[in-house]
């Protein structure tokens, strides 16, 4: 089959998980004999324009001449049996959902986020969950600057949307949306989403474990707690700091880059317990998790296939985060992991505190994450997953 994906990286040194899928489904695909053309941009793309690119890169947030000139020459050329698209926003714009339709090719678009809901794509105002853009008023994203905490970024947002739901460009320009999680679903059917044109697929990780060793890393305690991802508000770190502030028995060893790393960087070296590498390469971030007890992962917003939580699960780690979106539905209570209510401090703390004084108890929810992860995000499973999606799509 050749399929043309396309999708808007984040800057260069992300680690975003709309990023990583995009990357390991097209090379899964590949590695299966597909042919596979991508059509990509990045933001950093806006970020080494001069101030004339940028005005134009803002305004091509509505409508991307170039980008829709650009993917109906290459379905021209190429003449895919399947458009499959991740992320359009902001560069690629909404003009490639038409490019793409106009060219007379079935779409499928991956949602790695509730942006169809809210146009930030976090559901959040602040700190606190919020969907109420899902009615289409998007202007009230002005009054909180919702957008990058600016007015006006949230008004040329809120624009840009409340011209495509009068379009309605985003139910009518895809064929089948591929969602990773019944919140997900959900959130799309009450703002009017035809449900018969959603399908849920999880995420995947390559095998972590198979190949994978535990690494000791000089400074670090023989027995620790993992967080890694973002340190960013979303990824909940400062929950983690307020669950570590009262936990001084227990260590902790964080990994990962991002907007609030200066202020945890000062933090963590006011706590003895705390052990912050900051970004840490792939590989050895996955052995130094390996070599953990479990991982904690206090998200607050609605998290679509965490690439954390089914690595995590990859390597035969429990985990303990808070119940919502996706980890709603990933884990079992005392089976693989455990949920916490969101933002419940003391309640992490217990289930941390409860779960590092039993190891028996550690090591049987690992082995049972191991499975789970066998069971529902294996590699081959999810192409099979995949090309059945395209394949009915399409008709065949």
């Amino acid at each position: 089959m050749k399929i043309l994906a396309i999708h808007n990286f984040h800057r260069k040194g992300s680690a975003s998980g709309d990023d990583q899928v995009f990357k390991s489904e097209t090379a899964l695909l590949e590695s299966h004999g597909n042919q596979v053309i991508k059509y990509t941009v990045s933001n950093d793309e806006f970020d080494n324009a001069g101030l004339i690119g940028k005005l134009s890169a803002t305004f091509g947030m509505l409508w991307s001449s170039k980008n829709y000139r650009a993917v109906r020459q290459m379905i021209q050329k190429e003449k895919p049996d399947i458009v499959h698209i991740h992320t359009f926003f902001p560069l690629l714009s909404p003009s490639i959902l038409y490019a793409a339709k106009r060219s007379g090719v079935k779409v499928v678009a991956t949602l790695h986020d509730t942006r169809f809901v809210c146009p930030c794509s976090t559901s959040l105002r602040g700190t606190e969950l919020c969907n109420e853009c899902g009615d289409g008023k998007y202007f009230r994203m002005c009054k909180y600057g919702c957008f990058k905490n600016s007015r006006l970024q949230s008004f040329i947002v809120a624009g840009i949307f409340t011209y495509h739901r009068i379009r309605k460009s985003f139910y009518k320009q895809i064929d089948r949306y591929i969602c990773l999680n019944e919140n997900q679903i959900r959130l799309l059917t009450n703002i009017g989403f035809d449900k018969n044109k959603i399908i849920k697929k999880y995420n995947f990780v390559p095998d972590a474990e198979a190949n994978l060793k535990a690494v000791k890393v000089e400074g670090l305690p023989e027995r620790y707690v993992v967080f890694y991802g973002r340190i960013g508000e979303e990824k909940g770190i400062r929950i983690l700091m307020k669950i570590w502030d009262e936990i001084s028995d227990i260590p902790i060893v964080v990994m990962g880059g991002g907007p609030l790393e200066n202020e945890f960087k000062q933090w963590a070296k006011q706590h003895d317990n705390v052990y912050f590498l900051g970004y840490t390469q792939h590989d050895k971030c996955l052995s130094i998790v390996k070599g953990g007890e479990f991982v904690v992962f206090p998200s607050i917003w609605y998290e679509g296939c965490s690439m954390v939580e089914i690595e995590t699960e990859s390597l035969g780690k429990g985990l303990i985060a808070t119940d919502l979106g996706f980890s709603v539905e990933a884990i079992e209570d005392g089976v693989n992991g455990y949920k916490v209510a969101l933002g419940d401090i003391i309640d992490f703390g217990k289930k941390i505190k409860g779960l590092w004084n039993n190891p028996q108890k550690c090591m049987c929810i690992g082995v049972n994450a191991r499975k789970d992860y066998e069971n529902k995000y294996m590699p081959e499973d999810n192409y099979q997953q995949l090309i059945n999606i395209y394949r009915d799509t399409l008709g065949i």
